[in-house]
């Protein structure tokens, strides 16, 4: 969970005692799916909560994490794209939602979290039991099927013109959406690996492997041994159960090219993913797709930070409101220029 470089809105003010999702800029949203009740957070252009706008739906990525996260200072953002809530917003022209991880608060001070960012006990770093349960690809894409067809009813959204996207783990509920005929007419795809979580995985062992760890890429295959023999196992320890691992790390590329909106596919050439993501591009060529819009950013990593000489990424480069206007711009939600 990165902190660093992330921005804070503008309008972000604690004052003792206010922990509101109101006072901080969000309208709060409760939707019934089967037995749960789903906390969904709106986010709009002050005094055009009510106006009919389109939609975006943003796939939050990995990790119990609480939307809304403050400290002593306020609340830090919680769309990684929103820089600014005045009449140059980059989300002026749209409505945004987001819903939050299941069985995690939707707001959580720094202090109650972990050094990630997760919402989980502290002496076991095991998260609540509710999160657990409900951990793995399918549960979110039915969950956020329903969720859309709730919001695609209000009055407030333009149902013709919706978008989901999604970073990282996102993405992959993202590609699933995309999928469902009619639900979406665009989706937005940043940072994801198209083959899969796994191969990520492997590819960040065999970054560690060449520094000397002979061990870990063995130990990384066994675990996925034991997975696929297993794939359905669900239980509550740190990190994620068998269910949850082998969902994420099925190839949404078979999914992703079965889709048939626009899909902007957005990522950076130092991601451990890059050759997943090139791959897809090749894919999309060799098939005549031509639904699929490609954005490479030179030299950024997972999160779109530029990596310094060591290898680290440099957090006072933040390039996610450039990622945001380019997606923004391809998807027509940036507002007219005035």
């Amino acid at each position: 969970m990165l902190l660093l470089g992330m921005e804070r809105p503008a309008t972000a003010q604690v004052l003792p005692g206010r922990r509101t999702l109101e006072e901080f800029g969000y309208l709060h949203l409760v939707v019934l799916f089967g037995k749960d009740s789903v906390d969904v957070l709106v986010q709009s252009k002050k005094g055009e909560e009510k106006l009919r706008k389109p939609l975006l739906l943003w796939c939050q990525g990995s990790l119990p994490t609480p939307l809304v996260l403050v400290d002593s200072l306020g609340p830090f953002r919680v769309f990684p794209f929103a820089t600014r809530l005045g009449a140059d917003s980059l989300v002026a022209g749209c409505h945004l939602a987001i819903i939050g991880k299941p069985g995690i608060p939707l707001i959580a001070d720094l202090k109650e979290l972990d050094a990630n960012g997760s919402f989980v006990d502290k002496k076991t770093r095991i998260p609540p039991l509710a999160y657990c349960q409900r951990n793995y690809v399918d549960y979110y894409v039915r969950r956020n099927t329903a969720v859309l067809r709730y919001l695609k009813k209000q009055p407030w959204v333009e149902s013709r013109n919706v978008t989901v996207g999604g970073h990282s783990a996102g993405t992959t509920i993202t590609a699933h959406l995309a999928a469902v005929p009619g639900l979406v007419n665009r989706a937005v795809y940043l940072s994801g690996n198209p083959l899969g979580r796994m191969l990520s995985i492997i590819a960040d062992d065999r970054q560690e492997e060449a520094a000397g760890d002979t061990v870990v890429v063995r130990q990384a295959f066994k675990w996925w041994r034991e997975v696929v023999a297993d794939p359905t196992r669900t239980d509550c320890t740190p990190g994620d159960d068998n269910r949850s691992t082998y969902g994420f790390s099925t190839p949404p590329i078979t999914v992703l090219l079965q889709t048939k909106v626009p899909v902007f596919i957005g990522y950076g050439t130092r991601d451990k993913a890059v050759l997943s993501d090139d791959f897809l591009r090749l894919e999309t060529m060799r098939l005549h797709k031509t639904n699929f819009a490609f954005h490479s950013y030179l030299g950024r990593e997972h999160n779109f930070f530029r990596l310094k000489a060591d290898g680290k990424p440099s957090y006072d480069d933040d390039y996610w409101p450039v990622v945001g206007r380019d997606f923004l711009r391809w998807a027509g939600l940036l507002p007219p220029v005035r």
